[in-house]
């Protein structure tokens, strides 16, 4: 057992020293040329509910340097008045701007529908996904323009962290979520992509076309953007890509609640069982594993199974290197001020790693106010 751990917390130390030199060769796209002859992009926002947030996302596109662009809102049955608010922006927006009313009715993947039908009636080369709660600054557009001129990536993965944090609970969130976000990264610059966030991507809406869309997960809840991205990487090995950008970074909120945090993990953590590649499956196992040793390391040595010198250094090899690597991260997405609450997220993600990973093998949970399998 001891030696199983050991090797578990070591292949972890290299996995994670490896994502830090990866990121840190990654070049950094702060170089945008702003083109007028770019491609006419798609920007499609499925919501549900987001009247408190919609306005300043509409807002924001506004004010977009890029403007070589439509909005296509995809309203799910909204309760509040998201529609309103909407419709009531067509008449001041300077972008073309189209509302988009789905019927309430019971779908697998809400989501999924949402952008499939939005996507049928896009006119732009590229689809650019995000969420009606999110925050974009002015050059977004123009800097997934510009990366995609200048590389032809048939799906571009952008950077995604939360606008502010006013408690210990939001610090910890933004942490979590930037090593999501780095590795997703890293895993894209060696050709083998796990994650992508839905809130910060595009794709071309022929390489959509060609994978056959959402086909074949359309009956998953979750999975719009990795499903997706993975389809994309097996017809197009090197067309998936990270735009590590400043000016290309989305800020959305984190949770307030335990309740709707648990849920987005749920949904999250459900998806893994779905993957068709070994490779993102056999990269959750191995997190699972890895997050497992030091637990299983300290239980071993309050239990005198083992020496507290080798528990220190199974709890060194997990703990050193990550704080290195998501450091780098945390400051690329202007979060400096986070890197304090890396060691608490530190000592109570072991925890939560095997907590969603034993829950994600039950099927349910609640989104948006809908029971979801």
């Amino acid at each position: 057992m001891t030696a199983f751990l050991l090797i578990c917390s070591g292949l972890y130390a290299l996995f994670t020293v490896t994502l830090w030199v990866v990121w840190l060769r990654m070049p950094i796209r702060d170089d945008t040329m702003y083109r007028s002859d770019g491609p006419m992009i798609s920007v499609i926002v499925p919501v549900r509910n987001e009247a408190d947030s919609i306005f300043q996302l509409l807002t924001d596109l506004n004010q977009q340097s890029y403007r070589q662009f439509e909005v296509i809102i995809a309203d799910d049955a909204s309760t509040d008045n998201t529609a309103a608010i909407v419709q009531s922006y067509t008449k001041t927006a300077t972008y073309p701007l189209r509302l988009l009313l789905l019927k309430d009715e019971r779908t697998a993947s809400p989501k999924k529908r949402a952008i499939a039908q939005s996507i049928s009636l896009a006119e732009g080369k590229l689809i650019v996904t995000t969420d009606g709660d999110c925050r974009v600054a002015k050059n977004w557009l123009a800097a997934i323009a510009d990366f995609y001129g200048k590389t032809g990536a048939r799906l571009i993965s952008g950077p995604v962290t939360f606008t502010s944090e006013r408690s210990v609970f939001d610090a910890v969130q933004t942490v979590e979520f930037a090593s999501l976000i780095g590795t997703g990264a890293c895993t894209m610059a060696i050709k083998f992509p796990t994650m992508c966030n839905g809130a910060n991507l595009c794709y071309e809406k022929d390489a959509f076309t060609e994978v056959g869309g959402f086909v074949g997960v359309d009956h998953l809840a979750s999975g719009d953007d990795e499903f997706l991205m993975h389809k994309i990487a097996v017809q197009f090995p090197d067309g998936v890509q990270f735009l590590k950008s400043a000016e290309a970074i989305v800020r959305t909120k984190s949770h307030r609640t335990i309740r709707g945090f648990y849920n987005q993990r749920r949904r999250w953590a459900s998806k893994w069982r779905a993957y068709q590649s070994y490779w993102p499956s056999a990269l959750a196992v191995f997190i699972f594993l890895s997050n497992a040793a030091p637990v299983i390391g300290i239980a071993g040595w309050l239990g005198n199974y083992w020496s507290g010198a080798v528990t220190l250094l199974m709890v060194g090899l997990k703990v050193i290197p990550e704080f290195v690597f998501l450091l780098q991260v945390l400051v690329f997405l202007q979060k400096r001020k986070m890197v304090v609450a890396i060691p608490f997220t530190q000592l109570i993600y072991p925890f939560y790693v095997l907590f969603f990973g034993l829950a994600a093998q039950s099927t349910g949970y609640t989104w948006k106010g809908r029971r979801l399998k």
